[in-house]
């Protein structure tokens, strides 16, 4: 039971962190002002988690980020993000593979080796300036690329939109994550649940502290915040999973 909930809290901090890192998020999402209707049979319970979403976002989340900010310099906070986004290179690397992306398997292949020497542990990104780009791929696009279909629409507690498919997808990108202790693969880092928790609350606030207030222009003026959010996340993958 111990090792579920991990999971989950740690599904939940991944997913999040990904949609604070969007360098563009506010330009992305801008055009997804219009709500698309689909199927969406937990409505209520979705419409009542977002609203909860939103109260710990802006409450809870944002404030400690404000603190951290103030106490970590921009800098360090890059240099975590940096090394976090260098150490994840398994589940691009193999998500490439599975859609049969080798040339960009190749490339987060040479990003790695770059930025893991070079770069410092990946505390630094000279494989950007290398004209070698992120791909990032996730087990949720891989499932789509195989013809799942996203299925019901669901939001995660503390996450925010998701949906049937992309959350078994977390659940596997989890699983080759070398920042959880879910599974016993040689390269994990945190060796028990404590660490894993510990590590991606760390990653979770110094995202957030990299990408202030980009969440509030983008809800602040929202009608209906449910649909605007369901929305953008649907738009967002659709486009994802076409490129």
């Amino acid at each position: 039971m111990k090792k579920l909930v991990v999971l989950f809290l740690m599904v939940v901090s991944i997913s999040f962190a990904q949609e604070l890192e969007k360098d563009d998020f506010n330009s992305e999402f801008s055009e997804f002002s219009t709500p698309k209707e689909s199927f969406d049979p937990l409505v209520d319970y979705n419409r009542t988690m977002t609203s909860f979403n939103h109260y710990v976002y802006l409450n809870i989340l944002e404030p400690t980020a404000k603190g951290y900010a103030t106490v970590v310099p921009e800098v360090a906070r890059t240099g975590i993000s940096n090394f976090i986004d260098n150490v994840t290179f398994p589940i691009r690397f193999v998500n490439n593979v599975l859609q049969l992306k080798f040339n960009y398997a190749l490339e987060e292949l040479g990003r790695f080796a770059i930025n893991s020497t070079i770069g410092i542990a990946g505390l630094m990104d000279p494989a950007t300036s290398m004209n070698l780009k992120e791909r990032k791929e996730d087990f949720g696009q891989t499932l789509a690329f195989y013809g799942a279909g996203e299925g019901f629409h669901l939001v995660l507690p503390f996450f925010g939109p998701s949906n049937l498919r992309d959350t078994f997808g977390l659940v596997a990108d989890g699983y080759i994550s070398p920042l959880t202790d879910v599974s016993s693969l040689d390269y994990k880092i945190p060796d028990r649940a404590e660490k894993t928790l510990g590590i991606q609350a760390v990653k979770l606030v110094n995202n957030a502290s990299l990408n202030q207030g980009r969440y509030e222009t983008f809800t602040k003026d929202a009608i209906d915040l449910y649909s605007l959010l369901k929305n953008a996340y649907n738009q967002r993958r659709e486009k994802e999973i076409k490129e």
